[in-house]
């Protein structure tokens, strides 16, 4: 029955973008965006696009992955590389500036789509982002951004299922979000604060955890992980490796948070 209801889901979706006929995909590689991409890709006679974002709020790492899979999926992809924090009311880093980002991006976007002669732009956004606090909606909304999954009332627990279905091997990947997310609002967004958030990130992920933030209350990391993974990290040997390296890289206090990963953890402060 369940497998039934998703197999329906997925059946509007592919006539949503069949309909849509040419459209770009704004692409991160992530879970949702790999998934959107990859339907899209096997069908007939429609003109697709991935666009992704290169900027100093995107680990380059990331960049790596969506490159590889648009080129796996054999979709024409285009990177278009941008500073954000040109913009001094993103800088600010108040709560409404992943509105601010997404307006300019997907502005961008948009531009890139018509002059390679495609008609929309849709994006991965799922179901489940309706419910949550993102005021990015808000500017594709403006935009005229098509969101299928969404439309189609795709969870983000559908969209992995589905994925291991059709052996994309984002179907477990963990989740991703801009490295702007792992500072607080009202506290200025810098280029040395994003480059020390993606090297901390980058050395934990290189110990082998997976769904992870360390999030940057200057000159204190805090360090977000999936609540199995606590007593790994304290381990005498591993935690010794962080504190040298997070001091290396320039924080003063290292911190976990015992509450474990959640997505958006930032947004609990932000009023």
């Amino acid at each position: 029955m369940v497998e039934d209801i998703l197999e329906k889901k997925v059946n509007r979706l592919k006539a949503i973008l069949q309909k849509m006929e040419s459209f770009a995909i704004a692409f991160s590689g992530g879970v949702d965006s790999t998934f959107l991409l990859a339907v899209a890709s096997g069908l007939p006679d429609i003109d697709i696009m991935a666009i992704t974002a290169s900027s100093p709020m995107i680990p380059s790492w990331e960049i790596k992955e969506a490159k590889e899979m648009a080129a796996r999926l054999k979709v024409k992809h285009k990177i278009i590389k941008i500073d954000p924090l040109e913009d001094p009311s993103l800088r600010e880093n108040p709560p409404e500036r992943c509105y601010i980002c997404k307006k300019g991006l997907y502005t961008k976007f948009l531009k890139l789509a018509k002059e390679q002669g495609l008609r929309y732009l849709a994006d991965g956004t799922n179901h489940d982002d309706l419910k949550a606090y993102r005021p990015g909606l808000k500017a594709l909304k403006e935009l005229g951004v098509k969101s299928p999954l969404a439309k189609v009332m795709l969870t983000k627990g559908d969209i992995r299922k589905y994925s291991k279905i059709m052996g994309l091997p984002t179907w477990d990947a963990p989740a991703l979000a801009c490295l702007a997310t792992r500072i607080p609002y009202n506290e200025e967004i810098t280029i040395e604060k994003l480059e020390m958030i993606d090297r901390a990130e980058e050395f934990i992920r290189s110990l082998g955890f997976r769904q992870m933030r360390v999030r940057c209350h200057y000159p204190t990391a805090r360090i977000e992980l999936d609540p199995a993974d606590i007593s790994r990290l304290l381990e005498s040997p591993i935690r010794k490796k962080v504190v040298k390296r997070f001091k290396d890289i320039g924080f003063g206090h290292i911190t976990i948070d015992m509450e474990g990963y959640r997505s958006g953890s930032m947004d609990e402060q932000k009023d």
